[in-house]
């Protein structure tokens, strides 16, 4: 039966009757990075340079020496990562199971309201509202905000600092717990630098997305693209971060699995 079942998969992917979208962004040092307030310490950004291209370092060959922090461009967030999943068991990316990198996901489009208001906040209300029109989250699902977000890429407006901090959408405590103890979500896919709102540092719990997710050894996904391309249920999220010993996130070449109809 599961031979049966992934020849069909084979097939319907060299068919094109399923699609591959690309849900990542281009890793280079002119990507931005989250910017914390100065007293604490900074991420990294992407650096590279080149070891050698065909030249006298190395003829035959070209590679380049590449440095970064764990939640540098698209990137994962593994419940090490926060105060609130220190403790829990397989919380760092090389302990996790695999199975949890292959994982359907369904796609909750806020992108009107993001346009609308930068700080839009995503609350309980809005998700039951949201479900009464289009049905229920379905269980250990990744749930996806789309913003259209990725679009601002290349601009200030990416990470739209201004003197008070960033201000950009994100969920608030309630919708959080909502996802994880209600929606049994397998965690919380953005487009923004951040799964926490840009002003979450004022929230009530403060960061509620990273406190609360990463607490119930949820995982987040940050910086991705093309979350318009994907419809709302069906979908499928291969997300494989690298296998960093000990490590509380990684940069990663995220996927999705669509039915060709609707790519």
């Amino acid at each position: 039966m599961n031979q049966q079942l992934l020849s069909r998969l084979a097939g319907a992917l060299t068919s094109g009757q399923v699609r591959v979208i690309d849900l990542t962004n281009t890793l280079s040092p002119e990507f931005p990075v989250i910017v914390l307030p100065p007293e604490f310490g900074q991420c990294m950004t992407f650096r590279m340079e080149e070891v050698s291209r065909y030249n006298e370092n190395g003829p035959a060959w070209y590679w380049n020496n590449i440095s970064m922090n764990e939640h540098t461009g698209t990137h994962f967030d593994a419940p090490a990562h926060w105060v609130t999943g220190k403790d829990l068991p397989s919380n760092t990316v090389d302990a996790i199971p695999a199975q949890n990198f292959v994982a359907p996901v369904v796609v909750i489009d806020i992108s009107t309201e993001s346009a609308a208001d930068a700080d839009f906040v995503v609350t309980r209300e809005f998700l039951e509202n949201w479900e009464e029109k289009n049905g229920p989250i379905p269980l250990r699902h990744w749930i996806a905000l789309r913003t259209d977000w990725y679009k601002r890429v290349g601009t200030p407006e990416y990470l739209n600092l201004q003197e008070d901090g960033a201000h950009s959408p994100g969920p608030d405590a309630g919708a959080v717990e909502f996802m994880v103890h209600e929606r049994d979500c397998l965690g919380l896919a953005v487009e923004t630098v951040g799964t926490d709102a840009g002003q979450a540092f004022h929230f009530n719990p403060p960061l509620p997305a990273h406190s609360i997710l990463h607490g119930n050894n949820r995982f987040g996904l940050q910086c991705l693209t093309n979350l318009d391309k994907l419809p709302t249920f069906g979908a499928i999220i291969v997300a494989c971060p690298l296998k960093i010993e000990g490590g509380s996130g990684s940069p990663l070449r995220v996927i999705a699995l669509v039915d060709g109809e609707d790519a």
